[in-house]
């Protein structure tokens, strides 16, 4: 897919206008959106030591940079929009790179930007009482339709809108969204160890039992294991996102070093911003009590400032939340171009705009499929269904790099993986062992993710047909 600066006469092609720091700054945005303000609980849970409850943050963040550094030898060999749709198709064919991206659009995608955009508006209704949740216009199939949900709406045709006017105004919008939730979370870190009313103390704490036992909880090697292997489901969601700059990887100013290097340093980024919110939280109240707290953010701000500070992280989190829907905005639509100029997609999105240089329709027909979820309220629902998809797919794009250092050794790389093949091997085997606990634990959701999947393959044999008619004439 060409994606450089088109002559005269050609067809009009995106645009690399996506400096370093953008790229960064898309990726720490698409990572961090609510869950850094929800997910201590179900880690403190399993795991209430402090020096196991920080370990699998850093854990978490290890293992993420164990498929960054492959991910990043991919995105140098491949530097066009789509990312893993466009290491799908190279290293498994047309139909695995298909399924993926059908995985996106059809749930994935649509259901994050529609899941943050009602988060979004459901915290601005904490602010503005007149668009809280309390407030229901009517129900569908019995599922309340809130004016928060109407404010979903409004936003997402907003992020819609400013993506399709040119990328140097959604990148913007996403900037200084970005800036503005690093500007709140590090006066909430900063502010809380200066005036907060909480202690050090918490976070020398142990377990009953002396200094061994308070480390493991009394545990055997196995049990410990296991309660690591929980909490690290939690933080490995807290991380995900950090794909999003290899989807505008054709958007990227000299890709071959930058895409790499955004991965690299925006993963470095969350985890230092990860560690400092937990260590405020954990500053504010002992572990034995960050466990029984869903909206950990609000209860720590509470125990620091006062029951006032409400407001204030209402705000956060609701620029957090957009933040990152803007992120997931600007970024899905880039597979789906890719899909569409390979002919298995609809055509329309193949097309990028002569005057603005973005995938308009690609944006647009996005904003509407995540409109239509937003208004079924099933979108959180059908997320979980293809939670197992999303891990698989990442580990089966680790796999791929062995595949296509194999099948492509030619194509050139300009950054190699680092730590190859052991680093990239240890992410695949976490992967395997956590899509199949996925699978065990949750049958129900991996059936109907796997139908999801199996729902596209019609389509892609009716785009492909239509293809090769075209391609005939």
């Amino acid at each position: 897919m060409n994606t450089e600066a088109e002559t005269s006469g050609q067809q009009p092609s995106l645009v690399r206008g996506l400096s370093l720091l953008d790229s960064v700054l898309l990726l720490v945005s698409g990572i961090i959106g609510s869950s850094i303000f929800l997910t201590a609980k179900d880690i403190a849970g399993p795991l209430p030591n402090p020096t196991l409850f920080f370990l699998v943050w850093v854990l978490g963040g290890v293992i993420s940079l164990c498929a960054c550094v492959a991910f990043a030898e991919l995105g140098s060999m491949y530097p066009d929009s789509g990312g893993q749709y466009i290491y799908f198709r190279e290293a498994y064919g047309d139909l695995v790179a298909f399924l993926y991206g059908w995985m996106l659009f059809a749930v994935a995608n649509g259901g994050t930007i529609a899941a943050l955009s009602v988060a979004s508006a459901a915290y601005m209704g904490n602010i503005i009482p007149a668009i809280s949740q309390q407030h229901v216009m009517f129900s569908l199939a019995g599922i309340p339709f809130t004016r928060a949900h109407a404010v979903g709406l409004v936003l997402i045709v907003i992020l819609t809108y400013v993506n399709v006017f040119g990328l140097r105004w959604g990148a913007l919008l996403q900037n200084v969204s970005t800036w503005t939730k690093f500007t709140a979370m590090a006066a909430f870190v900063l502010l809380g160890f200066a005036i907060g009313k909480g202690h050090w103390s918490n976070f020398s704490a142990q377990a009953p039992g002396g200094l061994n036992q308070g480390l493991s909880m009394g545990l055997s090697p196995g049990q410990l294991i296991s309660a690591l292997g929980v909490g690290l489901i939690a933080v490995f969601w807290a991380y995900d996102g950090w794909v999003y700059v290899t989807w505008v990887a054709g958007e990227v100013k000299d890709p071959r070093r930058n895409v790499p290097l955004a991965m690299v340093l925006g993963v470095l980024v969350v985890g230092a911003i990860y560690l400092a919110m937990n260590m405020t939280y954990v500053y504010a109240m002992p572990l034995n009590e960050v466990a029984k707290y869903e909206t950990i953010a609000y209860a720590a701000a509470t125990k620091l400032f006062s029951p006032r500070a409400a407001l204030w992280l209402s705000a956060m989190i609701a620029i957090s939340c957009f933040s990152a829907a803007a992120s997931c905005t600007l970024s899905g639509a880039r597979v789906y171009l890719a899909m569409a100029q390979d002919g298995v997609f609809f055509r329309r999105m193949a097309v990028i705009h002569p005057k603005w240089r973005t995938p308009a329709f690609s944006l647009i027909g996005q904003g509407i499929w995540a409109a239509v979820l937003t208004v079924s309220g099933r979108y959180d629902q059908l997320y979980t269904f293809v939670i197992f998809g999303m891990v698989l797919s990442y580990t089966l794009t680790v796999i791929g790099l062995f595949v296509l250092r194999w099948k492509r050794p030619d194509v050139p790389r300009p950054y190699r993986c680092t730590g190859y093949p052991w680093l990239p091997a240890i992410y695949v085997l976490v992967g395997v062992a956590w899509t199949l606990n996925t699978i065990i634990q949750r049958p129900t959701e991996a059936f109907w993710g796997a139908a999801i999947l199996l729902v596209g393959v019609p389509g892609y044999l009716y785009w492909k047909r239509r293809s090769r008619a075209t391609t005939a004439e």
